[in-house]
């Protein structure tokens, strides 16, 4: 079956701009026989992590490495193998609507057998779930960044024991004003989006706005604790949305600074990254309002 009837993306920013597909690496999960090795790849940094905790198990979904998704984010998956059903079910009423979204990185090797790189792991919660004739469209939200510890099961789909990977402690007296410099910034940029003439399926709340209101909330009681990251954390994910209108260069550029904010452990540096990543939207987004007030 080819990758693409696997596992379908529907991006509800920008729907056309690019094909998503294929997502699921077939050849992964669809012949037991075949014997692969995999190389568990944390998010790479110099500095030291947070103590870690525990491993929980839960359910995993690969995607390409063009698919990383971030802390705070949203996106809908469109299910219909049996396979990913069951996954759902098992997330659904056995993980407390969790699943662990991650980047299946094909690794060159001398060796015949293929060898597989597990990256950028984020535990994610399901929001909804909508039955259709075939399958099922599902909604999910980047919570925290995980590592992937050990593969559990193969088969019928991929199970493994995560921990929680959070940015190392700081006490920078700047940090707080950062967290409300970009907070105002997305602010801004989602007051503009609203101005923009859009499609009339294009959601009334915009991707950046979505994400910065679960970064603010208060009480996740639906969560474990020990995999919700400080405010600060969750607020400098969020700068870090497409915007509507996007071109495939501006979609590629917003996926290296996913990848930048994956890698790093320092939220400051995301923070300002992500301030000057909403300022350059901010500027493109008032020049074609410009244009369409012509």
């Amino acid at each position: 079956m080819a990758a693409s009837t696997l596992l379908r993306l529907l991006s509800p920013s920008a729907p056309n701009l690019h094909d998503p597909s294929p997502r699921i690496y077939p050849s992964l999960l669809a012949s037991p026989t075949r014997r692969r090795r995999f190389l568990a790849a944390r998010c790479s940094s110099s500095s030291p992590l947070l103590p870690p905790s525990s491993p929980l198990e839960f359910p995993l979904l690969p995607f390409q490495p063009a698919e990383v998704l971030i802390p705070s984010e949203c996106k809908t998956l469109h299910l219909y193998e049996a396979r990913y059903l069951a996954l759902l079910e098992e997330a659904l009423y056995k993980r407390q609507n969790s699943l662990v979204h991650f980047v299946l990185d094909p690794v060159l090797s001398s060796s015949s057998k293929d060898s597989f790189a597990v990256r950028y792991g984020c535990l994610v919660r399901i929001e909804s779930v909508q039955k259709m004739d075939f399958g099922a469209l599902v909604s999910i939200r980047g919570v925290c960044r995980v590592n992937i510890k050990n593969l559990l099961q193969m088969e019928p789909y991929l199970r493994g024991d995560v921990s929680p990977m959070m940015d190392k402690s700081s006490d920078d007296i700047d940090l707080g004003l950062r967290v409300s410099k970009l907070r105002e910034s997305m602010c801004n940029l989602h007051s503009l989006q609203m101005k923009l003439r859009v499609p009339e399926d294009e959601p009334l709340q915009t991707n950046i706005k979505s994400s910065l209101l679960w970064s603010e909330k208060d009480i996740f009681e639906e969560y474990d604790e020990k995999f919700i990251p400080g405010l600060p954390e969750r607020i400098s994910f969020a700068a870090y949305q497409s915007v509507s209108g996007m071109s495939d260069e501006e979609l590629l550029t917003l996926q290296k600074y996913k990848i930048k904010a994956m890698d790093s452990t320092d939220t400051l540096e995301r923070l300002n990254s992500g301030i000057e990543y909403v300022e350059h939207n901010i500027g493109m987004i008032a020049a074609r309002l410009a244009i369409q007030n012509i």
